[in-house]
């Protein structure tokens, strides 16, 4: 049996919420993102994108290109919210189905009826989908992911197109390489030097001359322009999760010890988030107690990975859960609902220079490790938990960096869990 293989995805979502709460928005040239020349464009409309505009430009070329734009402020919060609405509706009619970003879904119906009665189904979705949340969504149904997603692209906008087996190579190889998903702008660079521009010339080319030239990649890739790449869809749950924990040798009802924990994990949460490009939807905090009573308590939050924002929810969560004043043995933060996702999103100007700050201090640490950069809370807490910081300068301020010339360990009076 072949696989019956769905992607939906939301058309300039950002754009289109704001448009549900303007509806005089309609038909004009909309940019989402920072109002300041140094932002970056979220998000546009489809009238913008006539003009050259495009996602992740600075907003000051984009106001450039098109002068009578519509510039508008990002709302993380509100656009958590309908995307969570759709991802709702797909839960509940979908057999299985992978939320792969904050506007966009896989879903694997094979068997669940024959060919045309599955095109029916998803017909029937997506009008749901508008009907529920007043939002445009187009479709690709195919037989696997790649070809299902580059089947969106070309419905877009607001569409619905279905490539049935026997239409795979028809449809895909007269496309631009650029239409296969994964294909990097440096590997398109150098199959165009090779004179290849179409999906049909990188099928022709040997499978072993791409595994060699290319190595892994290489195979997909082939695999992909040929229409036979597989990859499952990954069952989204939302017990996906980052987390990590501290468990003290010494338990302890200092509050301010407590809380300098609880910023220093989520901090490195916040880190290892944008590393891996992924944006959370829910954190939750972990208290265990002296005699081992263990308390949690999440909270969905708008779609993040800044340290600031996750930090402010995880000390709301622990001042809730912290009720009892008994010796504490362990505190941990969990990020969960992960997605992919732009970095930038929730810093769409109000803090631009955090947007700034967060890029220096990741650089910093891919270069010296994870522990080159931090709060001062966390340089305290890795004296009393992880180790000693050997340098004369320790700022009080709980948002002040540091970055440590020497880090010179001590035996542990602490340990840490990643999980």
């Amino acid at each position: 049996m072949d696989n019956t293989i769905v992607h939906l995805d939301l058309d300039t979502f950002f754009v289109s919420v704001e448009r549900l709460k303007k509806p005089d928005l309609l038909g004009k040239p909309v940019l989402i993102g920072g109002l300041s020349d140094r932002a970056v464009v979220a998000s546009c409309s489809y009238e913008a994108r006539k003009y050259g505009v495009r996602s992740a430009m600075p907003m000051k070329q984009a106001r450039m290109l098109c002068p009578d734009a519509i510039v508008i402020k990002g709302d993380m919060e509100e656009y958590s919210k309908l995307s969570r609405m759709v991802t709702d509706v797909i839960a509940e009619e979908a057999p299985l189905y992978e939320k792969t970003s904050i506007d966009e879904h896989y879903l694997d119906i094979t068997g669940m009826d024959r060919f045309h009665g599955c095109l029916r189904w998803t017909q029937q979705l997506r009008q749901r989908i508008i009907s529920e949340t007043g939002l445009p969504i187009s479709f690709g149904l195919s037989v696997n992911k790649t070809v299902a997603k580059i089947a969106t692209g070309e419905a877009k906008p607001s569409g619905e197109l279905a490539v049935f087996k026997n239409q795979v190579k028809p449809f895909i190889f007269p496309l631009p390489i650029k239409k296969i998903p994964g294909l990097g702008e440096k590997m398109q660079e150098r199959l165009r030097n090779m004179g290849i521009s179409t999906v049909a010339q990188l099928a022709e080319l040997p499978p072993d001359y791409m595994l060699h030239v290319f190595g892994k990649n290489g195979q997909a890739i082939w695999e992909k322009a040929n229409g036979v790449y597989q990859s499952a869809v990954v069952p989204y749950t939302e017990r996906k999760s980052i987390g990590k924990e501290i468990t003290f040798y010494e338990d302890t009802t200092d509050e301010k010890t407590l809380r300098e924990t609880l910023i220093s994990l989520t901090e490195e949460i916040g880190y290892e988030l944008r590393r891996k490009g992924r944006l959370a939807g829910c954190i939750s905090v972990k208290i265990r107690y002296a005699n081992f009573d263990t308390h949690t308590h999440d909270h969905q939050i708008p779609y993040t990975c800044a340290d600031h924002e996750l930090i402010a929810q995880a000390l709301k969560l622990f001042k809730k859960l912290h009720s009892r004043r008994m010796l504490i043995r362990l505190v941990g933060v969990r990020v969960s609902h992960l997605v992919q996702g732009f970095p930038q999103l929730k810093l769409f100007e109000e803090t631009e220079h955090l947007n700034h700050l967060y890029h220096a201090m990741d650089k910093i640490r891919v270069k010296y490790g994870n522990e080159s950069v931090m709060r001062a809370t966390g340089l305290r807490v890795m004296r009393s938990v992880t180790g000693a910081l050997k340098t004369d300068k320790v700022a009080p301020e709980a948002t002040t960096l540091q970055i440590p010339a020497k880090i010179g360990r001590t035996p542990f009076v602490g340990h840490r869990t990643s999980k």
